[in-house]
């Protein structure tokens, strides 16, 4: 007999049912939560691996300081004017006496390490994965950050083609081009919405041409030979290779992004001290969108014009932290 003992096995009823249930319900209420923060999280970081990837600049080392790097020869006819540096190696040949605020450096030990600097970040710029086509003709076309692979050579025919950073300053474009850049007379290179010159990269596989009265931006990293034609202005660099770079009545700013040397990025400065002024700069905005500096008053001083004398001294600053090292790449890659 049971005494009036309850049953230890028997079905819960009423009040214990109803408080089974409700244990029940938090259980997966709380599960559920968890694999939601799992979720957002993964996504956060997966987002965020993404993000950096996708921003980071091509480190151009000992080359960043060089408004053109020639390999072959540096030519010029005409008023030419260039804030940075003047490089070249393995030539000798400078022509021409172009303006170069900056320092005048031919088959010396800064130029050659300039050079291998260069070498590398062609190579980077090469290795990294498309995010799209860039087309056959800029033209008109609106790009976003990103890299950007064209299929054989890329035109700017006419007009201009922009490239809008969406508010972001750090955003990067590079156009991977494996042969010819041409753009023709009086076309742009438009920055918007934050888009910065020292943030922008074209990597040419064969030669790049400028055309008469072009307005452009970015750093041109070409194999072989660079040709800017009469009063094309660059915000930015001329760099070749092998071949030569040739210069007609040209103006070279230098485009610098704060901290450029750890791929902090922040707002560009750039040098635009025009020459036989007292020094100094002021901000200002050029027609490309990017922050630039105008002749003015400041505390600062310019380097002397060197007027293409050679300077046997190593530079002063330490060379910027190593680039990516070169990888296989099927638009190939040139050596220095």
């Amino acid at each position: 007999m049971n005494h009036g003992v309850p049953p230890t096995c028997g079905p819960l009823t009423g009040g214990s049912s109803a408080a089974s249930r409700h244990v029940l319900q938090r259980a997966s209420v709380s599960a559920f939560r968890v694999a939601m923060v799992l979720l957002a999280s993964l996504s956060t970081l997966l987002f965020a691996s993404s993000a950096l990837g996708a921003s980071a600049p091509v480190g151009l080392g000992m080359a960043a300081s060089f408004s053109v790097l020639g390999g072959s020869t540096v030519t010029n006819t005409g008023p030419t004017t260039m804030f940075g540096d003047l490089g070249l190696s393995p030539g000798s040949s400078v022509t021409g006496a172009p303006q170069v605020l900056g320092e005048t450096h031919v088959d010396d030990a800064v130029s050659i390490a300039a050079k291998s600097a260069l070498t590398t970040a062609y190579n980077d710029a090469a290795s990294r994965p498309s995010n799209g086509s860039a087309g056959t003709n800029l033209s008109g076309q609106v790009f976003l950050p990103g890299v950007r692979t064209a299929s054989s050579s890329l035109l700017l025919s006419s007009g201009s083609v922009t490239l809008d950073a969406q508010g972001n300053p750090n955003a990067v474009f590079i156009f991977q081009i494996p042969t010819t850049l041409i753009t023709a007379s009086n076309t742009t290179v438009l920055l918007i919405n934050g888009a910065q010159a020292c943030n922008v990269f074209w990597q040419v596989g064969s030669s790049a041409t400028l055309g008469t009265g072009t307005r452009f931006a970015g750093t041109i990293m070409a194999s072989a030979t660079i040709t800017a034609n009469t009063a094309a202005t660059i915000h930015g660099r001329l760099l070749a290779g092998t071949g030569a770079v040739n210069l007609y009545t040209n103006t070279i700013t230098t485009s610098n992004c704060p901290s450029s040397a750890t791929g902090a990025g922040g707002t560009e400065a750039t040098s635009t001290e025009a020459p036989g002024s007292a020094g100094g700069s002021s901000t200002g905005t050029n027609a490309g969108g990017a922050t630039k500096s105008t002749p003015g008053t400041s505390t600062g001083s310019k380097k002397p014009a060197t007027h293409g004398r050679r300077h046997r001294s190593r530079r002063e600053a330490a060379p910027g932290p190593h680039a990516r090292p070169a990888l296989p790449h099927h638009r190939g890659a040139f050596t220095g």
